[in-house]
């Protein structure tokens, strides 16, 4: 597997870890849940494009990250709803102003957990 998809793979697993960890712990911290989630799927996202050859731009946005996967595998499209929950949460609640609740947090990481697995299948990964 080439080297730079791994860094991408071993990336998107460290914040599924962090998330997973968080959630779990006596105090979590529930805007992290949140960040992380997001940022594990636009990382696993970025894996894939880079997989399959498809350019990208240096953007956080997972439904245009998502566009992108479309000429290459058009049944993504089905995860357009998880992807749309995830992607305002790489900002939403890292400032001042908004905080998450478990709620915010489990809805995150179930909608960035559906993403890891059907990318973990298109990349051909073992879980």
């Amino acid at each position: 597997m080439n080297k730079l998809l791994v860094e991408w793979i071993s990336k998107a697993e460290g914040d599924d870890a962090v998330a997973k960890r968080e959630m779990e712990a006596k105090e979590s911290n529930y805007d992290a849940i949140c960040f992380h989630s997001q940022q594990m799927a636009e990382k696993y996202l970025k894996a894939f494009l880079f997989k399959n050859g498809v350019d990208f731009p240096k953007i956080h946005g997972l439904i245009e990250l998502l566009e992108l996967c479309f000429p290459v595998e058009p049944s993504l499209k089905e995860h357009w709803g998880a992807l749309e929950r995830l992607e305002d949460y790489a900002v939403t609640y890292r400032y001042p102003g908004m905080t998450a609740d478990y709620d915010n947090a489990e809805e995150a990481l179930l909608a960035a957990e559906s993403i890891r697995v059907i990318m973990c299948a298109s990349l051909e990964l073992n879980d």
